[in-house]
């Protein structure tokens, strides 16, 4: 396969989308594969937007600042619980977050090798899918580290706003914008951080992983030899890799805006119907009240699934595709496997 730019990449993701996803055509399989791409292209991202704070030094003047009331009381038993409830929530997104990253290398051999069967490629890259997860934690360790490094100059500010708002049981307003609004460009640094981090890890060195064995050094040598020697390329790339993604969803909420808005209103409407109905029934009738109002909210949440199934699926497939034929134009084993050289029979070149 030759090297592509990262304009002329986009219409053969474009066919490749199609062929995958259409080529036959089966309801189930599009579906299973397009809530498979939603998960992989569109969940579990190795970062999340955190907040950093920061302190300007500048002092609680209650009296000349707007403050609200602050509804909280902080009590230790409230702080265990919150301590609790995170730990749990890390916990559980760390192992969502592993499935997910298996799932990522079996949907990575489907597209690659254009097969739809998910199953028996997941356990086919299960040792490399575990280095990816690991190597995503310590991505992200180091992220999380940063971000403390960053916030220690300005955390007495916001420690002194939340003593102020116990003492006083009022939220200082403008202490807080005095707090957070110079955090603003921190937060887009970091933002764009996360997303380069992003790109080299799933378009450039799981590749190398998944059909080298690579370790995460030897993928990253390779991904950043590639990097210099197109710099400008890989620029454009990254940027199209942002942009094109974003400007299809808004393309697709645009069109469907109305739709969906009608179908999301008649279903609303008669929730609320329903709820009027019932609304002073007791007994049997209650029930069967409760029970019409969960089954539209059912039907409800499968229309949206589905809506996002089949708008969210062409588009997360499309975006991994594109990745993977443009990394493919600089790689040449996964770029074989993408569109296969033509076989060389008696000295002539022929089709295999």
């Amino acid at each position: 396969m030759q090297p592509i730019s990262a304009v002329d990449a986009v219409s053969p993701a474009i066919e490749r989308t199609k062929e995958f996803l259409f080529r036959p055509f089966k309801w189930g399989t599009y579906l299973k594969l397009g809530l498979v791409a939603i998960i992989t292209e569109g969940l579990g991202e190795n970062f999340n937007s955190s907040r950093s704070h920061v302190d300007h030094g500048v002092g609680g003047n209650g009296g000349h600042v707007p403050s609200v009331p602050w509804p909280f009381h902080v009590t230790p038993q409230w702080i265990a619980i919150g301590v609790a409830a995170v730990l749990l929530a890390f916990v559980l997104s760390v192992f969502v977050f592993y499935l997910i990253t298996r799932l990522r290398f079996a949907f990575f051999h489907c597209l690659v090798h254009n097969t739809k069967e998910i199953k028996p490629r997941w356990r086919l890259y299960r040792g490399q899918a575990s280095r990816f997860f690991w190597l995503n934690i310590v991505v992200g360790i180091c992220f999380m580290v940063l971000l403390v490094l960053i916030s220690l100059p300005f955390a007495a500010g916001f420690w002194r706003l939340f003593q102020e708002s116990q003492q006083g049981g009022h939220f200082d307003i403008g202490l807080l914008l005095t707090l957070v609004l110079p955090l603003i460009p921190i937060v887009i640094l970091l933002t764009v951080a996360g997303i380069l981090s992003d790109l080299i890890l799933r378009d450039g060195m799981m590749p190398h992983m998944a059909l080298e064995d690579a370790t995460a050094g030897e993928a990253w040598r390779q991904v950043r030899a590639r990097i210099g020697a197109e710099k400008r390329q890989f620029i454009v790339y990254g940027l199209l890799r942002v942009i094109l993604p974003t400007i299809a969803t808004i393309g697709v909420f645009i069109v469907l805006a109305l739709p969906g808005l009608m179908l999301a209103g008649s279903l609303a409407a008669i929730e609320w119907g329903v709820h009027s109905m019932f609304s002073g029934a007791t007994g049997s009738s209650w029930l069967v009240g409760i029970l019409l109002e969960v089954f539209f909210g059912v039907v409800a949440f499968g229309f949206a699934l589905l809506a996002s199934i089949c708008v969210g699926g062409p588009l997360s497939t499309g975006t991994r595709e594109y990745a993977l034929i443009f990394y493919g134009g600089r790689y040449k084993a996964l770029g074989d496997i993408l569109y296969p050289p033509p076989a060389i029979v008696g000295g002539t070149t022929g089709a295999a």
